[in-house]
């Protein structure tokens, strides 16, 4: 019977085998994967394991346990550094055994031994809990934008109309003028009307008499414009204090502003320089101070 005899010889001494097994492993952890036989590789499997359990304690002395196998310290500190972070959640299977085929020459069969590499878990939930907080940024931010651009309308809109109900007020000034135009017009529609049923019952009027009639008709209007004249006299009269008033209001803002920059250059002048003087007597205690203290 053969208890308790784990490993494999393969045909050689103690010291031999061992000395391979170790070779072996440094350069497995150092290239992370070799070509050789499948028998050689099932051995070396339970060197790998070994060594990452005693990588993944982290212990000061199961790093002097890892010295002693593994060749390279180079190749302990780099197993050390990353053993925790890619086989922390997992207990055995670190190594991966793929078989490639027969070897030339001596028919012996070949395998692949590398370590295996643990994908963490794709967090699907987070990304879309991402997704939704950063969409919803952006809606907060484009209602912030259109109440804004909302709000700047407005403002136009109110301007607009003040300007227009100016413009409308210079404007109905006109048409009283031209209002009155009709009117003379209906005037003399009705006298024309009215001439005719006198003509038929008087002779005809010598030409002279109708030159004279045609110019009082001609005055008659011209005496009816002159009050248009003087409102459009009284309305520039009011519409200049207005303005009048526009402007000082204008000058008063702009001298208020001035005066609070101002005041505000000569409090920082201010506040600069008891800045200063304060720094100007600490440095006087601290050397007066030191004086002492060196007498």
């Amino acid at each position: 019977m053969r208890h308790r005899k784990a490993g494999v010889k393969l045909n050689r001494t103690t010291s031999h085998r061992n000395a391979m097994f170790r070779n072996m492993v440094t350069s497995l952890f150092k290239y992370e994967r070799i070509h050789t036989t499948v028998a050689k590789a099932k051995e070396l499997r339970r060197w790998a394991d070994r060594l990452i359990t005693l990588a993944k304690r982290g212990d000061l002395h199961a790093m002097r346990q890892a010295l002693s196998i593994i060749r390279e310290k180079a190749v302990v500190y780099k197993l050390f550094k990353e053993a925790g972070e890619k086989y922390g959640k997992i207990s055995g299977g670190y190594t991966r055994i793929v078989k490639i085929g027969r070897r030339p020459g001596d028919a012996a069969p070949v395998s692949l031994i590398e370590l295996v590499t643990v994908e963490k878990p794709k967090k699907k939930k987070v990304t879309k809990k991402k997704a939704k907080v950063t969409a919803e940024k952006k809606k907060i931010a484009e209602k912030k934008a259109v109440v804004g651009e909302k709000e700047e309308k407005v403002k136009e809109t109110e301007k607009k109309t003040v300007a227009k109900k100016e413009a409308g007020d210079k404007k109905d000034e006109k048409p009283e003028k031209k209002s009155k135009k009709p009117a003379v017009k209906k005037a003399i529609a009705e006298e024309k009307e009215s001439k005719p049923e006198k003509t038929k019952k008087k002779p005809a009027e010598k030409p002279a008499a109708k030159k004279a009639k045609a110019d009082k008709k001609e005055d008659e209007p011209v005496k009816e414009k002159k009050p248009a004249a003087k409102k459009k006299a009284a309305d520039k009269k009011e519409a200049k204090p207005e303005e009048e008033k526009k402007t000082t209001t204008t000058k008063k803002t702009k001298v208020t502003k001035e005066k609070k920059a101002e005041e505000k250059q000569a409090a920082e002048k201010k506040a600069k320089t008891v800045e200063k003087k304060d720094k100007a007597e600490k440095k006087k205690d601290k050397t007066e101070d030191t004086k002492e203290e060196k007498k």
